[in-house]
């Protein structure tokens, strides 16, 4: 009888571990993510990389995409209105509130789509772009497939249910990489964390913006078929991450995966001195006080500046090992600048500096006021960005 019992309870116990398994499988069964070193493409974690899910909002990150082409071909404006036809008034929410007849900036719908994550907004941009929302989800696959996201196809440009829109955790990595590296002049656009309009304020739904260090975009996603989704970009240590989370089971839970994902991810890479962004912020430190006695002997209080000096400040807001990481870093600086209205001249430059066998890039806005580099500079400091004014150079 003992026998029997202890031959009965390990087989109950082998079908309760059993019946747990498949549950936890089922549970899990949306998820699927990824992380990959930005500049190299290279793969740090994989779950399910390559498994087809659902995007549900990742979805605007495409939209978007062909929002900055348009406005890089000239075919778009920041400042142009685009019309609210009665569809975009019609769709389901997350949504502005636009009505039919109205019209709503390019700028504006940028900064509704990455925080409110308006379907509206997404449809108005679609039928500007494409006429028809359909037409528009072909010129989005199309693109996608140009980009090398081989397993994603778009029917909308909002990610609102549809069983044939369908995309990967690499396939989002990708198209993160690509908005990133294609359009640096506009991927500052995704670290906003409020957007006003029309009286009301919208909060960006990516929370690690404000809870991760380093983290300044991209895009959340959710449908009741496909779970909590992300995509996040950080940079620590000089290096950036791109992060992708599909089918987690709450916001929080969602964001709390991707933290561990970098915390891993940022483990396996192996750390140097000249790496961390804070050896740019201490190099500024350092040279601070050489920097305003420069200016001082510049223009000496009792002499006004020559006319030929009046643009000739600069501001740096970083070094780097990678000039395209110096390029991003000063296109980002210029777009809040220019967000903000700061600055009202000045140019991105990229400018080498040779360290006996190392190279170091400098990013630079140059062409500047006095006043305005001095502006910029503290509004940016303020924004906890790295800023120094740089006075001209004097024979």
């Amino acid at each position: 009888m003992i026998r029997n019992n202890t031959k009965t309870n390990i087989i109950f116990i082998s079908i309760l571990l059993l019946g747990v398994a498949f549950f936890q499988s089922s549970a899990n069964a949306r998820y699927a993510s990824i992380v990959v070193d930005e500049q190299t493409g290279k793969v740090l974690h994989a779950s399910n990389p390559d498994r087809r899910r659902y995007p549900a909002s990742l979805t605007k990150m495409m939209t978007l995409y062909m929002v900055f082409d348009a406005l890089e071909r000239g075919k778009l404006k920041l400042n142009q209105r685009l019309k609210v036809s009665r569809r975009a008034q019609g769709m389901a929410p997350s949504k502005l509130g636009l009505r039919r007849g109205q019209t709503i900036t390019v700028k504006d719908a940028i900064l509704a789509l990455i925080t409110k994550s308006a379907n509206d907004v997404a449809v108005v941009v679609a039928e500007a772009l494409g006429k028809t929302e359909i037409n528009f989800a072909k010129m989005m696959t199309a693109k996608a497939k140009s980009l090398g996201m081989r397993k994603t196809r778009f029917r909308n440009a909002s990610g609102l249910p549809n069983r044939r829109q369908i995309s990967t955790a690499r396939d989002m990595a990708t198209l993160a990489r690509r908005l990133i590296k294609d359009y640096p002049q506009f991927y500052h656009f995704f670290g906003t964390q409020r957007f006003s309009y029309k009286r009301r304020t919208y909060r960006n739904h990516n929370k690690l913006l404000r809870a991760y260090p380093g983290v300044d975009g991209i895009k959340t996603g959710y449908i009741r078929a496909s779970g909590f989704n992300l995509v996040a970009s950080t940079k620590r240590y000089g290096r950036r991450l791109i992060g992708v989370v599909f089918g987690g089971k709450s916001a929080k839970s969602r964001d709390r995966h991707m933290r561990k994902l970098f915390n891993r991810a940022y483990a396996l890479i192996p750390k140097k001195k000249t790496d961390y962004p804070t050896s740019t912020a201490e190099a500024i430190e350092k040279t601070k006080k050489a920097k305003i006695r420069l200016a001082k002997a510049a223009y000496p209080r009792k002499s006004k500046p020559n006319r030929d000096r009046v643009r000739r400040w600069a501001i740096q807001v970083g070094a780097f090992s990678q000039s395209s990481a110096a390029r991003l870093a000063a296109y980002g600086a210029a777009g809040r600048l220019q967000d903000r209205g700061v600055a009202q001249h000045g140019r991105v430059a990229v400018v080498m500096h040779q360290q006996a066998r190392n190279r170091l890039y400098r990013a630079q806005i140059v062409g500047m006021s006095q006043r305005d580099a001095v502006k910029s500079c503290s509004y940016l400091r303020a924004q906890r960005h790295a800023c120094v004014a740089i006075p001209p150079i004097t024979q």
